[in-house]
């Protein structure tokens, strides 16, 4: 059996610039952090030949070709596993529609515990890029690159996406503590709104040739930021939400909504310096950075909308229970 956990995300900065539309015109940059929610993939091996699958649904077939769910399905493909096995998922929070990337955490979890069923070791590198190439390049989703490899290399990072499909990614340096103040002052807030993100970033997609200036902004958000951090001026945060939510509202009429516009006025009212709304917009979890002397009033103030209490991940994608089958009876002479 192997278990795997591999954790959400929440994207600072420079989202949408990961986009192949953008990064083949201009480097892409995206700032982010893995948080302590996952989605774990349990494996074990059949007696039998079947494949057994339960997701949010079940599923029992024969064949790979058979598999509804487009993710396993290609990951199978793409490590070369066709037969007898049993694949579980599940998450700590509902994952359609939350914004914190959780379909790239499923590839980048499903893949990882695939290669370790196989006895392979694989590269956070090697997971991310699989995982982009399953969900881009195989099943044509209209997404970036970001989530899968903050899925694989978890920690706080800025990624540099470029136009011959290599990655730059850089972990900031940050002390134990500091990366606890940091998260201390970050809060999510539940939308209630639900919304697929690939209708949003299909249109975000296509818009990119014609927004190149607001994205080339955001990308430059990325650099004054990872400043800013690594000098521990966390504050610093907060503004730059701000400016990016400002300039991700223009991409597609789809990412802001006259109820999204309150709840963001709502939590800027309370306390908070800077929101966005978590992945491609449109509904999801609310991203705030407020300053540690306003937190009981932005509590108080945002209490019509359910908080996810979190704290940022060093992690990536990892084992946390490897035992193969060869390996269960040991040898008796």
């Amino acid at each position: 059996m192997i278990i795997t956990q591999t954790p959400l995300r929440i994207s600072f900065v420079g989202g949408g610039t990961d986009l192949r539309e953008f990064y083949g015109r201009a480097p892409g940059m995206v700032l982010s952090s893995a948080i302590d929610k996952y989605i774990y993939v349990v494996i074990k091996e059949r007696f039998d030949d079947r494949i057994v699958l339960h997701y949010t649904a079940n599923e029992i077939v024969d064949r790979v070709e058979d598999i509804r769910h487009d993710l396993i399905r290609e990951a199978l493909r793409l490590t070369g596993l066709s037969r007898g096995v049993e694949i579980i998922t599940l998450a700590d929070i509902p994952s359609t529609g939350s914004g914190l990337g959780s379909s790239s955490t499923v590839t980048v979890g499903l893949l990882n515990a695939l290669h370790a069923l196989k006895g392979e070791q694989v590269s956070a590198e090697q997971l991310a890029r699989e995982a982009a190439h399953i969900e881009v390049d195989v099943l044509g989703k209209p997404i970036g690159k970001q989530d899968q490899y903050i899925a694989a290399y978890g920690g706080l990072r800025k990624f540099v996406f470029r136009a011959d499909e290599t990655v730059e990614n850089v972990r900031l340096p940050l002390a134990e503590d500091a990366y606890g103040t940091l998260g201390s002052r970050l809060f999510l807030h539940f939308t209630n709104i639900t919304r697929n993100a690939d209708e949003i970033l299909a249109e975000q997609k296509k818009n990119t040739v014609g927004k190149l200036a607001l994205l080339q902004q955001m990308a430059g958000l990325v650099p004054q930021l990872e400043a800013a951090l690594e000098r521990q001026d966390f504050d610093v945060l907060g503004t730059c939400l701000a400016e990016n939510w400002a300039l991700k509202e223009q991409l597609a009429l789809p990412i802001s909504s006259p109820d999204i516009q309150a709840m963001v006025a709502q939590a800027r009212a309370s306390g908070a310096t800077g929101c966005k709304i978590a992945g491609a917009g449109g509904g999801g979890f609310l991203l705030s950075y407020v300053p540690a002397d306003r937190q009981e009033q932005f509590l108080h103030g945002m209490a019509s909308y359910r908080n996810l209490p979190f704290a940022l991940d060093p992690f990536g994608s990892r084992l946390v229970l490897n035992i193969r089958r060869e390996t269960r009876f040991p040898f008796h002479p």
